[in-house]
């Protein structure tokens, strides 16, 4: 459940730093980005954190209270999830004996749960009625099990069941909650021990625990939490690599755990946090969540810097950074008022009136084949039209992209014509970290000075191509030129 009680950026006066944000707690990360919860809230959560009941007979995925219900309307009961709880499922007459014994060893556990789900009420209507869907779905689920205690998917369904009655809980009642999350945890074990290979099982078990985690704040239980949370996200992903949403959750759990480790750990793993966010990037450029959660763990290591370093390191570039994934999430999302609220925090650190500004080593714009000699460091600027290289001689904050360089031709590359933006490691190109823009007219060999400063580039221009082909350009023009 959100955290309503968490200051926007215009409360605080600080771009929240991803720390204490909510997870994506769909069961099915992959079938397409779950829907958001609290636009208007003005907290600083990324998406919604209810775990979901299965399908039944489809595996990866997930109904949603609203279908639950209306099949409880449709057929007098609530679905039975992923576990088929029909007769054909049973053990047979050869193994009742051994399922006794099992259910016998489960007992207690069933109990605790049982009467932990009974004693959740839901704070109003709403909440009752799902309440009682989820208590009946939960007797199914240990009769399930009575009857195959090798059953993972039941296990997993039930954990399922526990981990939606702890969304039902009372706000007072944490204790409450925890030991809902602490059974749902215990039931992910026994589904992952049983099957090894459920991807799901091991997502939502990481989810719970971050909860779990949550409630504790900054203490070393916590700690050891966050630390079984992330060891879970990291095998959902070995699972199934091809998540997003697994990767920001990653990413969110390090900057929790950044939070609370000793200060000599503390930058390895934000760096890890930033690797698992822009990892969620590259497979979905449109990914707003993970797009503003990098720049929120950016700004930290900004304020960081700013705070520990010597005379000698500017914090500004990464505050610059953290204000481009922040405009870029806006512009996706123009409503989202966290993302709006931060934006106002960080627009002034962009190079205003572009997005991006840097150097590059870049070919003579007539010779493109030219041999290493002709081939120059200079500015480029990145703004919703573009990539242009300025003139030396001309400041980049006083002229509009249109207008710069008449006097000589210089390299531009418009939005609308690029096709593709990759790394690249060619021998034929100058010393340096290769980038290669794709457009329609062919390829554009460009050097960046460092494989970090690549990141940044190769991340900015697709942003500003995404937001082209979302049609939102418009936004990110009234961001960069107010």
């Amino acid at each position: 459940m959100e955290d309503s009680a968490r200051p926007t950026p215009a409360d605080s006066g600080e771009l929240p730093n991803g720390a204490g944000m909510a997870e994506d707690a769909v069961v099915a990360p992959d079938a397409g980005e779950a829907p958001e919860e609290g636009e208007e809230s003005g907290i600083a959560n990324d998406s919604e954190t209810n775990a979901a009941l299965g399908a039944e007979g489809e595996p990866s995925r997930a109904l949603t209270m609203r279908e639950l219900l209306g099949e409880l309307k449709d057929s007098g009961e609530p679905s039975s999830g992923r576990s088929t709880l029909s007769e054909g499922n049973g053990i047979g007459s050869a193994g009742a004996e051994r399922a006794s014994q099992d259910s016998l060893q489960f007992s207690s556990h069933h109990d605790v749960a049982m009467d932990l789900i009974n004693s959740v009420t839901g704070v109003d209507e709403e909440g009752r009625s799902r309440q009682r869907i989820l208590s009946f779905a939960a007797k199914r689920y240990v009769s399930a099990i009575e009857r195959n205690p090798e059953d993972p998917d039941a296990y997993y369904n039930w954990a399922l069941v526990l981990q939606e009655s702890a969304d039902n809980v009372d706000p007072d009642s944490s204790s409450s909650k925890d030991s809902l999350l602490e059974e749902a945890c215990k039931k992910y074990a026994e589904a992952t021990r049983l099957c090894p290979t459920l991807y799901d099982a091991y997502y939502n078990w990481a989810i719970a625990i971050a909860d779990r985690a949550k409630m504790r704040g900054r203490t070393k239980e916590a700690e050891e939490l966050w630390k079984q949370a992330i060891m879970n996200y990291d095998k959902a992903v070995q699972l199934n690599w091809n998540s997003p949403q697994a990767l920001n959750n990653w990413g969110l759990g390090l900057q929790e755990l950044s939070a609370i480790v000793p200060a000599r750990d503390k930058q390895t793993i934000i760096k890890t946090a930033i690797s698992k966010f822009r990892s969620a990037i590259q497979l979905q450029f449109d990914f707003h969540r993970a797009i503003y959660n990098l720049g929120t763990v950016l700004y930290g290591l900004a304020e960081d810097t700013m705070r520990s370093a010597g005379p000698d390191v500017s914090p500004n570039d990464l505050y610059s950074q953290s204000a481009i994934y922040v405009a870029a999430a806006h512009a996706l999302k123009p409503n989202y008022s966290v993302y709006r609220s931060a934006l106002r925090l960080v627009r002034s650190m962009l190079p205003l009136p572009y997005l991006k500004a840097g150097y590059l080593t870049a070919p003579p714009a007539d010779n493109t084949i030219a041999p290493h000699k002709h081939w120059e460091r200079s500015e480029f600027v990145l703004n919703h039209e573009g990539l242009q290289q300025v003139d030396a001689s001309e400041s980049p904050s006083s002229k509009p992209l249109g207008h710069m360089g008449r006097s000589k031709k210089y390299i531009k590359v418009a939005v609308e014509d690029i096709v593709s933006v990759s790394a690249c490691s060619d021998l034929t190109l100058p010393p340096g970290a290769g980038l290669c823009i794709e457009t329609i007219h062919g390829p554009l060999f460009l050097v960046a000075d460092t494989w970090e400063s690549l990141d940044g580039w190769l991340d900015a221009i697709r942003l500003v191509y995404t937001i082209f082909a979302r049609g939102k350009s418009d936004v990110l023009a009234g961001i960069i030129t107010g």
